[in-house]
C-alpha cells in the first residue's frame, strides 16, 4: 500500500513538474509585458532580426519618399534603416514597439488595428531616432506621428485585441500554484517512500523524463508555430520566424536546466540509496 501511495504521488508530481516548467518559462517571457520586452531586446542583437527589421522600415521609407514626390535611392534609404539597426538605440526602441504589440494582445485597452482588423504595429518611434533624421530631410519627408504596419497579411480570428487578456489574467497564478504543488508533492512523495535515497532518484528521473519532452515538444509544436506564421510574410515573417526561434531557445535553457537538476537528482539520490545500504549492513 505505501508503495502505490508513493507512485501515485510521484506520477502526480511528475505532471506537475510539467506543466510548473513551462508555465514558469511561459510567464517570465511571453505574459510578463518586462519579460517579453527583455526577450525582444535580446533578440534584436541578432542579425537576422536587424535585417528584416532594416528591409521593413526601408520599405516604408520608400513608400514616404514616393508620397513627397521625390526620386528616391533605395540603396540609400536602405543603408541608413541598416545603420540604424546595428545601432546601440535599436533594441531598445525594438523592446518598445514589442510591449505595444504585448498590450495589444493582452488587454483591449490599446487597439492597434486597421480598418480590415488586421494586427498592426507602430514604427514611427523609429523614425523619429536620429539616425533617419538627416535621411528624412533629405529627401524633404516629415516622420509620421503614427507609421502603421501590418503584422498579417489578412484579418484572423486568432489575432485580436485582448485575445489573450485572460492568459495575462490566470496566467501568474498558474505558474505560482504550478510551482508550490510540485515542491509539496515531490516532499510527500519523500515522506511516503521506504527508501528516501531511491524517492529523490525518481525524483530525478521525473525532471529528466520533462526535459526530455519539452524538447521533443517543442520539435513538434514548431510546426504548428511555421503554420500560423503563415498569415504573415515577407520582412514581417522573416522577423518573427526569428522572435519565435529566440522564444525556443529561452525555453530550451529552461528545459537543460530541469534535465541537469534531473541528473543531479539522480546522482543524489543513487548516493543517499548505496550510502543507506551500507550503513544497514554495518548495523
Amino acid at each position: 500500500m505505501r508503495f502505490v501511495l508513493t507512485a501515485l504521488l510521484w506520477i502526480v508530481t511528475t505532471v506537475l513538474l510539467a506543466v510548473a516548467v513551462p508555465a514558469a518559462w511561459a510567464q517570465q517571457n511571453v505574459v510578463d509585458v518586462d519579460g517579453y520586452a527583455r526577450l525582444a531586446q535580446n533578440a534584436a542583437a541578432d542579425p537576422a532580426v536587424q535585417d528584416a527589421m532594416a528591409a521593413e522600415l526601408t520599405s516604408q521609407l520608400v513608400n514616404l519618399a514616393s508620397n513627397s514626390g521625390y526620386d528616391t535611392r533605395t540603396e540609400l534609404l536602405s543603408a541608413a534603416a541598416t545603420g540604424y539597426t546595428r545601432s546601440a538605440a535599436f533594441p531598445g526602441q525594438f523592446a518598445t514597439v514589442n510591449r505595444i504589440a504585448h498590450r495589444w494582445m493582452f488587454t483591449d485597452v490599446v487597439q492597434q488595428s486597421d480598418s480590415s482588423g488586421r494586427w498592426v504595429v507602430d514604427l514611427s518611434p523609429m523614425l523619429a531616432d536620429s539616425s533617419f533624421q538627416q535621411t528624412l530631410q533629405d529627401y524633404g519627408i516629415t516622420a509620421p506621428s503614427s507609421l502603421e504596419v501590418p503584422l498579417t497579411d489578412r484579418a484572423s480570428e486568432s489575432l485580436r485585441p485582448g485575445q489573450l487578456r485572460q492568459v495575462g489574467r490566470w496566467g501568474p497564478w498558474v505558474s505560482v500554484a504550478a510551482t508550490i504543488l510540485t515542491g509539496v508533492f515531490a516532499l510527500l512523495t519523500l515522506a511516503a517512500a521506504r527508501s528516501r535515497g531511491k524517492a529523490l532518484a525518481a525524483l530525478g528521473v521525473s525532471a529528466l523524463m520533462v526535459g526530455a519532452a519539452g524538447w521533443a515538444g517543442l520539435e513538434i509544436g514548431r510546426r504548428y508555430v511555421s503554420n500560423a506564421l503563415n498569415n504573415t510574410s515577407g520582412d514581417v515573417r522573416r522577423l518573427a520566424d526569428a522572435l519565435v526561434g529566440h522564444a525556443i531557445g529561452s525555453l530550451h535553457q529552461y528545459l537543460n536546466l530541469t534535465l541537469a537538476a534531473g541528473g543531479g537528482l539522480v546522482a543524489l539520490g543513487v548516493l543517499a540509496a548505496v550510502l543507506g545500504s551500507l550503513r544497514r549492513k554495518s548495523v
